[in-house]
């Protein structure tokens, strides 16, 4: 078993529970982190053996393009999203944060972390 990551993939998207943030959009920063079993891509360099990065940020990208209102929601559609492409995947974990949130004050992020399958259990 091994981990594969990808962190501070970046976006700019139109997620949130306000109409402005739906016009505005917003930039938004996710981590992911899942567990595989990638011993045979170790041992022959072979692609098909694990999970395609390419593959998994365009998976990312396409869910980033439709508007939801919640992070929690995205973060679960995103880890849906990669269960269907690589079902073998035993863990995953990301980190959603969304930048400058509008909360009414000066805030850095607001941020979901959902970890599959513990938060499904």
């Amino acid at each position: 078993m091994g981990k594969v990551s990808l962190e501070g993939i970046e976006f700019h998207a139109y997620h949130g529970a306000y109409p402005e943030e739906n016009v505005l959009g917003n930039r938004f920063t996710l981590d992911l982190e899942l567990e595989t079993d990638f011993k045979d891509a170790m041992l022959k360099d072979n692609l098909k053996s694990t999970v395609d990065y390419t593959r998994i940020y365009k998976l990312i990208k396409e869910r980033m393009d439709v508007k939801v209102k919640l992070l929690e929601h995205l973060g679960h559609l995103i880890i849906d999203d990669i269960l269907k492409v690589y079902p073998d995947v035993k863990k995953i974990k990301i980190t959603l944060k969304k930048h400058h949130p509008s909360l009414g004050g000066l805030v850095k992020f607001s941020a979901i972390q959902i970890q599959y399958p513990e938060d499904y259990a």
